[in-house]
């Protein structure tokens, strides 16, 4: 059993079950695309003002460069993989060749949760924008179906006394039958969407620090105290609120994990996806710090717990109105593209662990004509829209915090083992200074951890007893390896 349990998979096996199915039609910049499509989202779009409004204050700044610091050694540690090791299982897969088959069942049902939950957590993102869109035009939806079944009071789920989140839901289901045309048709509508949201946020950066540099504008009223006094709890304002913001934030990074998913479709991947991940990694951590700079300098960060709070800051500011129309556009094709990437890399996740044979072999499939993976997409879709339709956004975005962050942090401790069990192996790209990058990669991952309330680790361990029961009725008995 033990044997079992730890048995490894062989790289070279690895490589040669990959060589056929998906299809590789992305290039480098398909990929900085794809990674900026993920990242840039709810981190600007929502998660920015409720964080700021509940933990960090005008210093979520210095969060978000935390949060940047961690990214980037994981980064390097990604990149060094998926160079290695070009397949759609990101970090499952990198488990499975160094810490065996019981650990990267473990890691995969985390992704699986990390994917899952930034998809319904975007989803219900953009149904706050597109129902705060439809309200200044004078329509409204009923509320039976425009909010979560569940709402969250101190840590406690109560009936919110709506049916359910349909704009989440739709959207969701939209999205996917974008993904099912094909991975080509995919990515040139993820860069059409790209481009509109990286012309909505400059607009915002520029115009923004025109009304702050301003001469009669006064700075200070919202910038002092820059780092808020604590309240007396841990992660409420000071530096415990900095780093549980850190933590908190984390979340919004979460597309360049999204890449190492596709290298499987990547045209070459050994040079392209270290490419795309270290590039949209740099591009985004800047609009992010640039964003809540200006955010914080326009509104005062406690008003600032709400669901479209750069819809607030040009309320806020007089002379920005012309640009509210343009913001909330931008903010719901943003969230769109972060959707259609997480779907993405969920899909290809459920693929491949279902082609090991530890999730039900239905869902590895491919669609001959479009090279996709039908069945995983679908189970993708149904998943995530009803966890969209049920659940609120603070949840799902705890959750999807502490679940990337294990992610990487293992990630960080794989390159560590294979650079000492195989050394031998040839590795087109190379993290510098091993072990210290990994083992400080590692260290900022579980510090943030860490940081996060105590119920959230309630829920993760809640949802790796179900794995562990999934594991062992299931998977250890279908397993290809075994």
């Amino acid at each position: 059993m033990i044997e079992k349990l730890f048995r490894k998979k062989e790289i070279g096996s690895m490589l040669s079950e990959s060589s056929g199915g998906l299809k590789r039609n992305l290039t480098a910049w398909h990929l900085v695309a794809l990674g900026i499509g993920a990242i840039v989202g709810a981190g600007i779009f929502v998660i920015t003002g409720k964080t700021a409004a509940t933990c960090a204050g005008p210093a979520l700044t210095i969060s978000f460069a935390i949060s940047a610091v961690g990214c980037i050694l994981a980064g390097l540690c990604y990149s060094e993989f998926s160079a290695m090791i070009p397949v759609s299982g990101s970090v499952y897969s990198y488990c499975y060749t160094t810490m065996g088959e019981f650990l990267a069942w473990f890691i995969g049902w985390t992704l699986i949760l990390e994917y899952l939950f930034a998809c319904s957590a975007v989803a219900s993102a953009w149904s706050g924008y597109m129902l705060n869109l439809l309200h200044g035009w004078d329509i409204h939806l009923p509320v039976q179906i425009a909010q979560s079944t569940f709402s969250d009071a101190d840590g406690a789920w109560k009936f919110s006394g709506s049916i359910i989140n349909l704009p989440a839901v739709l959207i969701v289901f939209f999205l996917s039958a974008l993904l099912l045309g094909g991975i080509r048709q995919s990515a040139m509508i993820n860069n059409i969407i790209v481009g509109i949201k990286l012309c909505v946020i400059i607009l915002f950066v520029v115009f923004g620090m025109t009304v702050i540099l301003a001469p009669d504008f006064d700075l200070r009223s919202n910038w002092t105290p820059y780092i808020p006094p604590n309240t007396g709890t841990f992660g409420q304002f000071g530096w415990s609120g900095i780093f549980r913001g850190a933590a908190l934030v984390f979340f919004a990074y979460l597309g360049f994990d999204a890449l190492s998913t596709a290298a499987q479709e990547t045209r070459n991947p050994q040079r392209d996806v270290p490419r795309g991940i270290l590039i949209s990694l740099i591009i985004c951590a800047l609009l992010y710090i640039l964003v809540t700079a200006v955010l914080t300098g326009i509104v005062n960060y406690k008003e600032l717990d709400v669901e479209a709070p750069i819809g607030v800051a040009i309320d806020k500011a007089a002379t920005l109105y012309w640009l509210s129309p343009f913001i909330k556009l931008g903010a719901i094709a943003g969230l769109s593209s972060v959707i259609l990437v997480m779907m993405l890399g969920q899909s290809r996740i459920y693929y491949s662990i279902a082609k090991d044979g530890l999730l039900p072999g239905i869902f590895s499939k491919i669609d001959a004509d479009r090279g996709v993976p039908r069945n995983a997409t679908l189970l993708s879709c149904i998943a995530t829209s009803l966890v969209a339709g049920l659940l609120p956004l603070q949840v799902l975005n705890e959750l999807v915090s502490i679940g990337t962050l294990l992610a990487f942090a293992i990630v960080c401790i794989c390159v560590v083992i294979l650079r000492k069990t195989r050394p031998d192996l040839r590795r087109p790209f190379k993290v510098p200074f091993v072990p210290v990058i990994p083992i400080l990669g590692a260290l900022i991952c579980i510090i943030q951890m860490v940081s996060l309330p105590w119920i959230t680790w309630i829920r993760l361990i809640g949802w790796t007893v179900v794995g562990f029961i999934v594991y062992f009725a299931y998977s250890i008995k279908h397993s290809k390896l075994n």
